[in-house]
């Protein structure tokens, strides 16, 4: 009986580590994938507000990947992500980044090319290639919500 049950587990485990192996090697096409890896740096989320002219209508929740030209670059690129996101915030905080016909909805041709630009303009010239928006999630205000009030 212990036999049978030292060749079962023998077995099972010859079994794990044989799938694990053919997992481990790389298809032709991720390697395709790693020649550009480490090039690309996730941005943490953008809260940008979205109005009309005058009223204050929701938050926009933007995640964008900026790619460098090289993995030296990417690295330099992580080392000036908070002030590439200051001027980001201060970017959609003086202009909207809402459709002029639709104010909740993100104007994502207009607003990539502006924030690419500011990339490049944080990082000087050939570091930055391409800015890739990943999200855009809308969140509208609440309608008749009244801000909380601080106990007396």
């Amino acid at each position: 009986m212990r036999l049978i049950a030292l060749l079962s587990a023998f077995v099972f485990v010859a079994g794990v580590q044989t799938a694990t192996a053919e997992e481990a090697k790389p298809a032709p096409d991720a390697k395709k994938a790693d020649a550009a890896a480490g090039t690309s740096v996730e941005m943490p989320y953008l809260i940008a507000p979205l109005s009309d002219s005058t009223t204050l209508l929701g938050y926009a929740y933007v995640s964008c990947r900026i790619i460098g030209s090289s993995q030296a670059a990417a690295l330099e690129i992580r080392d000036k992500v908070p002030f590439i996101q200051d001027a980001f915030v201060r970017d959609v905080n003086v202009s909207s980044i809402g459709k002029p016909d639709d104010p909740l909805a993100v104007d994502k041709a207009i607003l990539e090319p502006r924030l690419l630009a500011l990339t490049k303009k944080v990082m000087g010239p050939g570091k930055v290639t391409d800015l890739k928006l990943i999200q855009v999630q809308i969140v509208p205000l609440r309608a008749g919500a009244t801000p909380p009030t601080s106990p007396s």
